[in-house]
């Protein structure tokens, strides 16, 4: 693995490059009235909601966030407001990029093209790239590919555009449940695990396993 050298690496963008930030923007709304305890499980909710609404036909992705919210407050019995839904997915295109990110993806987009694969809307993924601090040879959209990440559809789509196969990529990403399951069922052989705290480690799927970006060199021998 380590002395692999893909045609493209190919990342998730918001978590795994971007420092995603729904929970925090959740607390903002709802810390005020939610105990630590309730606090925490309105936030896992949150998540679980977010992923079954993007498992169905492509819809924009606010709303996904619309329903996903509204559904988590009908959850926890909290009053939900459409406006609350509207500043959680107007704050996605002002987060920026996780602390690591910028100087290993530099040094692996010196020798191999980047591609982002990102389960965004085509107006909002270009503030969040313009802050990762390397160039890209091609950033795909959920909104381009009309399916979100984990449908194959969403991969397939990448494929196509850029004329490869699942033996041609490196894929990146610090989730199974939205890339690497996929990308193991789809025969994507190599991947790698940016271990940022979202999900435990799953062995089964078989990947390289690192911190964070700044290990990302070292895995195609850089």
């Amino acid at each position: 693995m380590s002395q692999f050298r893909p045609k493209y690496v190919t990342f998730d963008c918001h978590g795994t490059l971007i420092n995603f930030q729904m929970a925090e923007a959740a607390r903002d709304l709802y810390g005020s009235i939610l105990d630590e305890a309730r606090m925490t499980e309105f936030i896992k909710n949150f998540a679980a909601y977010r992923l079954d609404e993007i498992m169905g036909d492509w819809k924009p992705y606010a709303d996904v966030v619309h329903n996903s919210l509204e559904r988590t407050c009908k959850r926890n019995n909290v009053v939900f407001r459409d406006e609350d839904a509207r500043m959680v997915y107007e704050r996605v295109p002002t987060w920026g990029p996780h602390a690591d990110v910028p100087a290993g993806l530099a040094k692996v987009a010196k020798e191999i093209p980047l591609v982002i694969l990102s389960n965004a809307m085509n107006d909002q993924i270009p503030s969040n790239v313009a802050k990762l601090g390397a160039p890209f040879h091609a950033v795909y959209t959920a909104e381009q590919a009309q399916a979100y990440k984990p449908r194959f559809k969403a991969f397939e789509y990448m494929f196509d555009m850029l004329g490869c196969g699942p033996e041609d990529i490196l894929h990146c990403s610090s989730s199974f449940r939205y890339d690497l399951m996929s990308a193991h069922d789809l025969g994507i052989r190599n991947k790698v695990w940016v271990n940022r705290g979202h999900e435990p480690a799953n062995p089964y799927y078989g990947y390289t396993e690192i911190r964070d970006i700044s290990g990302l060199p070292g895995v195609v021998g850089l």
